[in-house]
């Protein structure tokens, strides 16, 4: 074979080595299954999560999932056997997130006041950690939050969800409380609670009629302000049904 019949050295040629290290490089940045299948099941709950914060469990099918997904519903059920199972899925993503950050603060507050927080710490740590979340996280933390309230105020199962995944964080603030205000009547510090989380409950779900109400001063979409108030005002309001507050009737001398 002379010089002119040996194949020519594809090397030599830029444009083709080229193409063929670009091949190379989509070969090896293809993903997995595995890669796949974890993109899939959170696109398929990013929208269910959509949905369900609009028009709740009941509202929603698994059909109206998968349009907005944009597959078969048949595939649905290959990543979520029922549309209650995706429904738990939806939900507790974000709760177990919530909780975790929610906690920290809690325990990080405990320790820097050294066993001593005042009601309206240990409040700021319980509130302004999900009002962060909540507020600066996104659209898909914008429709947790919604979806949230949602479920807060369906009484034949939301309280049941709310038990199985908020009861250790609301005990661990409830403890808080009881340090701050030690003879407290324990009744009045869940009440404390119970109206708190009804507060941040109608500030997730962004609703604006207090928009509508007060001509554009009090913005519901402004989760700033509403860290420079809550945490203090019910602060205020738990002190004085406990009998702490400066509105409290007087021991007699």
């Amino acid at each position: 074979m002379t010089l002119l019949q040996q194949p020519a050295d594809r090397t030599a040629d830029p444009a083709r080595r080229k193409i063929e290290l670009s091949n190379t490089q989509a070969r090896k940045k293809r993903p997995t299954k595995a890669e796949q299948r974890a993109e899939t099941t959170e696109q398929i709950l990013d929208e269910a999560e959509y949905l369900f914060s609009k028009h709740g469990l009941h509202g929603v099918t698994l059909k109206d999932v998968a349009k907005r997904v944009g597959v078969h519903h048949t595939l649905l059920n290959y990543y979520f056997e029922d549309k209650q199972k995706l429904f738990d899925a939806v939900f507790g993503r974000r709760a177990v997130v919530a909780n975790e950050v929610r906690m920290k603060a809690l325990d990080e507050y405990d320790r820097e006041t050294g066993g001593n927080p005042t009601v309206e710490g240990a409040l700021h740590a319980f509130l302004d950690t999900n009002l962060d979340l909540y507020g600066e996280g996104g659209d898909q933390w914008r429709y947790s939050g919604r979806l949230a309230a949602l479920v807060s105020n369906t009484p034949e199962w939301g309280a049941e969800m709310f038990d199985q995944w908020f009861d250790p964080v609301v005990l661990r603030l409830i403890e808080m409380l009881k340090k701050a205000l030690p003879h407290a009547a324990e009744e009045d510090l869940f009440w404390g609670y119970h109206f708190t989380t009804g507060a941040l409950m109608l500030t997730l779900a962004r609703t604006g009629r207090i928009d509508k109400l007060s001509g554009g001063l009090a913005q519901s979409e402004d989760f700033a302000a509403v860290k420079q108030r809550m945490a203090r005002f019910m602060a205020a309001g738990i002190q004085e049904i406990c009998g702490t507050g400066e509105g409290a009737p007087q021991a007699e001398s």
